[in-house]
């Protein structure tokens, strides 16, 4: 089995740096020595259908384990809270941890910039797996890493210190980084954030970074590296990087009654509703309605609900376009139609176009340069 493991993990290797994720030959020496079978413990949950349904290493047998460990995939390890070790069969939810696929986190740490003798904090331990690939490079007592869910956290620390590595681990939320290790070089999220928490800004030196996704309650997503000065104000661009993390459980939805559809005012829209299956059509309109939900109800027609005011938008197909229905204080589709005909005039360009300032007291995304077009984000 080792010598397998190791040819496998040169094979995975091979496919992330195929694919232009992985450039730097350090992180192609830690996916080649980072055992990610061990991270993966003994049992996850594939999708089937609607359900998730939970499968274990005694099933599949050694050999089909480590094939699974070692291809560049992500496997969910718990869903709504229940590990795959706990549930007593196919579970329907939403999953909550996940062990990342290998490019992606490659990838994260390569916009990043991480170099030898960087000091990073980590948010979102998960398996352990990125905490090791970080170890690997940079050296226990240049790794802090924080994990939100303590049982996640428990697992994560035996892993790590099975295979010899010994980085700060904390255990908490990791919105607030960890001031005791500050400060940092670099900030690296493995989850999502909807906006990026103050902590993060006072704990990374002037001149470091801050890499994270920022995603929201539509589900939409982009990778961003942000440069922190002097006056302590942070900026950059997305990377265009059509790539999604989990949301950190403190930015996520809140729980949202049995949707209903209600007439309210309708007209029709001047927009596709089509549009917001772009990856960056989609961002954009989650920008500009930042507190609702997202879904589609087929034939392109789509429906916003807001969390906070109740307020809806849907469309449904005319025989001239399409027709938008709108309840609420909220006229969402307004918001979300004025946003992509801003993006639409600029020529409709992909997220890379699109960068962030983040100071003590405000957070925007801008288009294009930072005093163009701009949404700010709720914080």
């Amino acid at each position: 089995m080792p010598a397998d493991a190791a040819r496998l993990r040169r094979a995975l290797a091979d496919q992330i740096s195929e694919s232009g994720r992985m450039t730097d030959p350090a992180w192609r020496a830690a996916i080649e020595a980072v055992p990610r079978e061990l991270f993966l413990g003994t049992e996850l949950y594939r999708p089937n259908g609607a359900t998730w349904e939970p499968v274990n290493l005694a099933e599949l047998g050694e050999e089909e384990w480590l094939r699974l460990a070692c291809s560049d995939t992500t496997w969910v390890t718990q869903v709504d809270g229940t590990a795959a070790a706990d549930a007593p069969g196919p579970v329907v939810g939403r999953p909550t941890s996940s062990a990342t696929l290998p490019s992606l986190v490659v990838r994260t740490l390569e916009v990043a910039g991480i170099r030898e003798g960087d000091k990073v904090l980590e948010i979102g331990t998960g398996t352990g797996y990125s905490t090791a690939i970080l170890c690997h490079r940079l050296g226990d007592a240049n790794v802090t890493s924080i994990e939100y869910d303590p049982a996640l956290a428990e697992r994560a620390a035996d892993r790590l210190h099975a295979i010899g590595y010994s980085p700060t681990l904390v255990t908490g939320d990791g919105l607030q980084g960890h001031s005791e290790g500050a400060e940092y070089d670099a900030v690296v999220a493995t989850c999502a954030v909807r906006h990026i928490p103050r902590p993060w800004l006072w704990q990374v030196r002037d001149g470091g970074h801050i890499t994270t996704t920022l995603s929201g309650w539509m589900i939409a997503s982009g990778l961003i590296r942000l440069t922190l000065d002097e006056s302590g104000t942070a900026t950059g661009r997305f990377t265009g990087d059509t790539v999604s993390y989990m949301l950190a459980r403190p930015h996520e939805r809140p729980p949202r009654p049995v949707f209903h559809r209600l007439p309210g005012q309708t007209r029709p829209s001047r927009i596709d509703p089509g549009l917001l299956h772009d990856w960056t059509g989609h961002f954009i309109a989650q920008l500009s309605a930042p507190s609702a939900e997202f879904w589609t109800s087929g034939d392109n027609d789509v429906v916003l609900a807001d969390v906070a005011t109740g307020s809806q938008a849907w469309t449904e197909v005319d025989q001239d376009g399409w027709t938008v229905h709108q309840h609420g204080p909220l006229r969402l589709w307004d918001q979300v139609e004025a946003a992509l005909g801003t993006w639409q005039k600029a020529g409709s360009p992909d997220q890379s176009a699109l960068g962030m300032t983040v100071t003590d007291e405000t957070q925007t995304v801008w288009l294009e340069v930072p005093d163009g077009p701009s949404w700010q984000l709720p914080t």
